[in-house]
């Protein structure tokens, strides 16, 4: 037996032994090594978009942005594999986590690369240091308004004490219900 190797970690291997009758030659078999990584080529933009949760107009979209290859079969029908389905994961995972569709596009031509991950990139770790300053800005804000309402509500509090204390006093003022009328 002999075997070689192809690019994506593949192995051809050719059993000189074996004989497949019917066909000329020696029966040739494919052996997946662990760096192999089976495609299915002919995935269609339908069960492209069932697989990954979309629809087929926002990949569509997605290939006009560049971000989807448009690769056509013989028959000029879009043709996609498992590579596109994990670039569509990758999309939609960095837009649940509130990043934009541009934002995605260092991730996915990380992928586009070879890297098995979108994030291991410099580009895409630019694009996660942005989103965290961004996101450590929110925060600041979000912390200013909570401290404004914060306030609020301890002056309101305050306020509604001292009528209280008010309405114990003879002479005070006699407490309102909140619909206008009168306690008694």
């Amino acid at each position: 037996m002999e075997g070689v190797a192809d690019a994506g970690g593949a192995e051809a291997v050719t059993d000189h032994g074996t004989h497949n009758p019917g066909l000329p030659g020696p029966l040739t078999r494919l052996a997946l090594t662990p760096t192999s990584t089976p495609t299915v080529v002919s995935m269609r933009i339908g069960e492209l978009a069932a697989r990954a949760g979309t629809t087929t107009r926002t990949l569509r979209y997605y290939e006009t942005r560049g971000l989807l290859p448009a690769r056509r079969d013989t028959h000029g029908h879009r043709a996609y594999d498992e590579r596109d389905l994990k670039l569509l994961r990758q999309i939609r995972t960095l837009q649940d986590f509130g990043f934009d569709l541009e934002e995605t596009r260092p991730f996915v031509e990380c992928l586009r690369a070879g890297h098995p991950e979108g994030d291991a990139c410099p580009a895409s770790l630019a694009v996660y240091r942005r989103k965290l300053d961004e996101l450590d800005a929110l925060i600041g804000e979000l912390r200013d308004v909570r401290a404004k309402v914060a306030g609020q509500l301890e002056r309101a509090e305050r306020a509604r004490d001292e009528l209280a204390a008010e309405a114990q006093v003879p002479g005070g003022p006699e407490p309102t219900c909140e619909l206008g009328g009168h306690e008694r």
